[in-house]
């Protein structure tokens, strides 16, 4: 690799891929390169560049974008394959003029996933986007492709979901139930982030290195609209792009065998709703799914608040598919433990993959994806006069779009167009959603930067 350090904070960089991805067709280097509308370079600049500036503590994605205006990549064809030329790239990403080495994989798991995605999914004409079965073949041929669909000799994968914005309290807690997850052999998955996406992984990592375990994995799962605000942390192993929040939350929820719910912000409220909304399908009545939410002694209130929240707007049923466990890591991964046990006797007797959980029903409700625009937002009907799991799919939406008005860069344009989303609904339902959202707000669990919290939402009741 040749790189030329331009400053303290930028440097120039020629890449070469290993172990994969040497070659790619004349098509897919025309498509990385063609800047215009339709190619894959705009998408796959915005995702190497939020890869490389991992470790930021800025995020909105628009600063990030505006900070390295200048931050650029091509694909140089070479006798015996490809290599990367980037351009005023952030210097954190590279230690005495070398790229580290699991930034490089990540950046060429994004190159994978962001030509796979549009030839094989998008343009291939093999999947209609519009049919439920067909989304969920388009999840599973995104993740084979990537190579984390393993053979598991039992289920053992734990997804860690939580805010990117929390507290170093609440953080120190997320490595301590990583660590006791990692004592047992239990491998992590989390959105990829930081915070309480990196700390179960971190933990893991020591709790795994104990038991002498080598071949621990850390997955991460991610999408474009989201992964400059929440760069993928560095302990990462398997990196996957999945095409938009829908089939990222799908792909969750496909091969977690459990679920660890750390205190969180809108994100993390968007991730229960879809996970409840799944489980409250009539379908999915039986369907065993370990879910703990879990946090330090001082998070028990903002546990109160999305349980008293999930009740109201929910209902009971909502309630008993999950448990709450208050400051105590070890007991967190034994109720998964147990779960997992359940889990596993079910897929074998229902003969399911333990890889893949093909048995899970997923309404269309929640797997087609939700432009988030004034319009449709406003367009959401948060009332009592329609089944339980297709309100919490509204719901689902509404924090969404608070996410992409908080930090995603599309989001943050239209508020600053059109001023704040307007959610409307039955007091009965926007009561509740308003006094969690000010809790958020009063926590400071919206965003990291800036120091006073602009809404980017109007409750109308």
């Amino acid at each position: 690799m040749q790189t030329t350090i331009l400053s303290s904070d930028l440097v120039d960089a020629r890449v070469a891929p290993k172990g994969s991805l040497e070659h790619l067709s004349q098509q897919e280097i025309a498509k990385l390169l063609d800047s215009g509308q339709g190619g894959l370079y705009p998408l796959f600049r915005k995702c190497a560049l939020a890869v490389l500036n991992s470790g930021s503590d800025i995020d909105e994605a628009r600063l990030i974008f505006e900070k390295y205006k200048d931050f650029d990549l091509k694909i140089v064809r070479e006798a015996w394959g490809i290599t990367l030329e980037i351009k005023n790239a952030p210097a954190a990403a590279f230690v005495d003029g070398e790229m580290i080495r699991g930034l490089k994989d990540h950046l060429f798991a994004v190159l994978r996933d962001v030509v796979f995605i549009s030839n094989e999914i998008m343009e291939s004409g093999r999947f209609d986007l519009s049919s439920s079965p067909s989304i969920t073949n388009a999840v599973f041929y995104i993740l084979r492709n990537a190579r984390v669909l393993e053979l598991q000799v039992r289920p053992n994968l734990v997804v860690c979901w939580g805010g990117h914005s929390i507290r170093r309290v609440e953080y120190d807690y997320t490595k301590k139930v990583g660590y006791e997850l990692g004592l047992r052999g239990l491998d992590v998955c989390t959105g990829c982030g930081p915070g309480a996406m990196k700390g179960p992984m971190k933990g893991a990592t020591i709790g795994h290195s104990k038991q002498r375990i080598t071949n621990g994995r850390y997955l991460g799962i991610t999408e474009p609209g989201i992964i400059a605000a929440e760069s993928p942390n560095p302990i990462v192993s398997q990196l996957v792009i999945m095409p938009d929040i829908e089939k990222r939350l799908e792909a969750f929820v496909r091969l977690g065998h459990g679920f660890v719910v750390f205190p969180g912000g809108p994100g993390t409220a968007e991730e229960i709703l879809y996970l409840l909304g799944i489980l409250l399908d009539p379908a999915n009545a039986d369907l065993p799914f370990p879910v703990v939410f879990t946090g330090p002694a001082d998070a028990a209130e903002y546990f109160e608040q999305i349980h008293e929240f999930i009740g109201a707007t929910l209902g009971p049923g909502a309630q008993s598919r999950y448990q709450i466990v208050i400051d105590d890591p070890a007991q967190v991964a034994r109720a998964v433990v147990k779960g997992l046990a359940e889990v596993r006797d079910y897929r074998r007797r229902e003969s399911d993959s333990y890889g893949f959980n093909w048995l899970l029903t997923i309404p269309l409700e929640f797997q087609r994806p939700f432009e988030v625009t004034h319009a449709s937002m406003r367009a959401l009907r948060l009332a009592r006069a329609q089944p339980v799991h297709e309100r919490a799919a509204n719901l689902r939406r509404a924090f969404s779009g608070i996410v992409a008005g908080n930090i995603k860069e599309s989001g943050v344009d239209a508020i600053e167009k059109y001023g704040p989303f307007e959610l409307t609904g039955e007091a009965s339902i926007m009561e509740p959603l308003d006094r969690l959202l000010r809790s958020f707000v009063g926590q400071k669990r919206m965003k990291l930067t800036g120091t006073e919290y602009t809404p980017c939402y109007r409750l109308v009741a």
